[in-house]
């Protein structure tokens, strides 16, 4: 497919304002020879709070009306899960090219579904930004340069009090986004999908071995606990062990990341990378805010990059899919039912 708007700005509509898009319109407002056009939300004083907030002109309610008000290139579409699919292909059938929040779809079987009937018609990216991570990119690259030698093994632990309810205040999570209490895939499908796709970047194809889900959180429908086992090429193992409702831990998720090779062991813990019994010199520090922005910028820089060059997207749909297959695995390993 050839590269969009070469000559001209990139026109973007912006299709969701709740908490997240924040992230998102702070990462479009940094590119240049981009013009957010529009933004739409069913709810309109949202929708208009963003637009006064990021200097879009162009506010609506309904997403098909503002795709008929305006000639876009493109749209960033930041809305909940159930409406992925049905704005992606009304985008599609349009010739708008597409970023989706993650995850694409609530299962497998309609990713596919909506993947085989964009098909090659536009460019059709997930927005999975935790691989742009500056610590997880600086990790890929110390393995690349060989420092932990053959890797054999890994464990992520992720903790966070975010769906803690503690002396009658709502948890952290739920207070952003309400409607997670009534998701009834919660941990794995909605938080840990973002470190099953940052372990397929740095070990390679896994399959799932094991899983094992719990809810700690009574007035959840769904996970807040998870064990998950994972083998790789040649013997490789990992276990992403993750807990949204722990004591004493910060409201956001934080990890701790341990690679072990055959020449050391590489530590990615919080905010601070280091090489097991290497020189304090050599330890990195991270400023996690800072972080959180810079994934959500880059991901939406890869995406008009993409679409400026036609160089393929780090997130594309069909690489997505692979991390979607994964998630999808850790619950039939559960015995979860996926419907």
């Amino acid at each position: 497919m050839p590269p969009v708007a070469v000559d001209r700005p990139l026109r973007v509509g912006i299709a969701g304002a709740g908490a997240i898009s924040q992230f998102h319109l702070v990462g479009w407002r940094a590119l240049p020879d981009v013009e957010l056009v529009a933004i739409c939300d069913p709810d309109i004083s949202r929708a208009r709070a963003r637009a006064e907030a990021f200097a879009i002109p162009n506010v609506y309610t309904d997403f098909t009306d503002m795709l008929d008000h305006h000639d876009l290139d493109a749209v960033d579409i930041i809305t909940p899960v159930g409406t992925h699919a049905p704005l992606t292909r009304i985008a599609a059938d349009r010739g708008i090219h597409v970023c989706s929040q993650k995850p694409l779809c609530a299962t497998v079987a309609e990713a596919r579904a909506l993947i085989d009937d964009v098909g090659d018609r536009v460019r059709f990216m997930v927005h999975e930004n935790y691989r742009h991570r500056p610590h997880y990119a600086m990790v890929r690259a110390r393995l690349q340069a060989g420092v932990v030698g053959s890797v054999k093994q890994a464990r992520m632990v992720v903790r966070s009090s975010s769906c803690l309810t503690a002396d009658g205040s709502e948890p952290a999570l739920l207070k952003r986004q309400p409607y997670l209490r009534s998701f009834p895939r919660l941990l794995v499908f909605e938080v840990l999908i973002h470190q099953i796709d940052v372990m397929r970047v740095l070990f390679g194809p896994l399959k799932v071995e094991s899983a094992r889900l719990s809810r700690i959180n009574p007035e959840l429908a769904g996970e807040d606990a998870a064990v998950i086992v994972f083998s790789g090429r040649d013997g490789f193992t990992a276990v992403v062990d993750g807990n949204i409702s722990a004591p004493g831990c910060p409201p956001m998720p934080t990890d701790r990341l341990e690679v072990m090779g055959t020449l050391g062991t590489l530590v990615y813990d919080r905010d601070r990378l280091y090489l097991e019994g290497g020189r304090p010199e050599d330890t990195v520090t991270f400023d996690l805010a800072k972080n959180y922005q810079v994934c959500f910028s880059e991901a939406v820089r890869d995406f008009t990059t993409g679409l400026r060059t036609g160089q393929p997207f780090q997130t594309d749909r069909l690489d997505n899919i692979q991390t979607l297959e994964l998630m999808e695995a850790c619950y039939r390993a559960a015995g979860v039912e996926i419907r």
